[in-house]
């Protein structure tokens, strides 16, 4: 796998990880992951204890809103990529305590199979995760921790008091003209908890910042 650079978005441990293409004439061929790179590499080391124990495959039509979603027993952290369409990815700081609790982020990830290059999301435990589509897309995500349905939660990708201040506007413009047309949201996602609500539930302590 050849790395070639890590970019730390606004929330610094939410981190974008750029890997090659090998380009010709036929098309590409790519090592999307390796773990000893992802271990050895100078940038890589927010990824040292990381063991990935699950992976996941998802398809979604155009104009699809999901999240935000987390859980705890076990914490799941999540490294995210777009195979086909185009995904912006939804970051949402939930720990208790974090000078950017309640702000959201969101990365664009649209998949060009021409570029020389992919990149992967890195969304750490302690953040609630979503994202939109403005195609049909296909996405993969490598997840830390094994799914848990009895220690998990959702925030509302509506909830009025979340904080959009750290997020680019023109996603967030995006964003705003998806959800005002789009049926393609579920119920239970759409009805989440506001982060008050959230802040209220004696699971919320289990995601306290600098004890992530």
């Amino acid at each position: 796998m050849k790395i070639l650079g890590v970019h730390t978005l606004q929330i610094e441990v939410v981190k974008v990880v750029r890997f090659a293409r090998f380009c010709d004439h036929r098309g590409y061929f790519t090592e999307h992951y390796r773990k000893s790179d992802f271990i050895n590499h100078a940038e890589m080391a927010f990824m040292k204890d990381i063991e990935f124990v699950q992976c996941n495959e998802s398809h979604s039509n155009k104009d699809t809103v999901r999240g935000l979603h987390f859980q705890w027993n076990p914490y799941m952290g999540k490294l995210v990529r777009t195979l086909a369409g185009r995904m912006v990815d939804m970051v949402l700081d939930i720990r208790k305590g974090s000078p950017t609790f309640g702000k959201i982020i969101c990365y664009d990830m649209p998949a060009d199979h021409k570029t020389d290059y992919q990149e992967w999301i890195w969304v750490p435990p302690g953040f609630a995760h979503g994202n939109f589509f403005t195609k049909d897309t296909m996405i993969e995500y490598f997840c830390s921790g094994e799914y848990s349905p009895g220690c998990e939660a959702g925030i509302s990708p509506l909830a009025k008091d979340i904080d959009w201040t750290l997020c680019d506007t023109s996603l967030k413009q995006l964003f705003d003209s998806i959800v005002l047309s789009t049926s393609l949201i579920t119920d239970k996602d759409k009805n989440g908890l506001s982060v008050n609500e959230w802040t209220k539930c004696g699971d919320s302590d289990n995601f306290i910042y600098g004890k992530l």
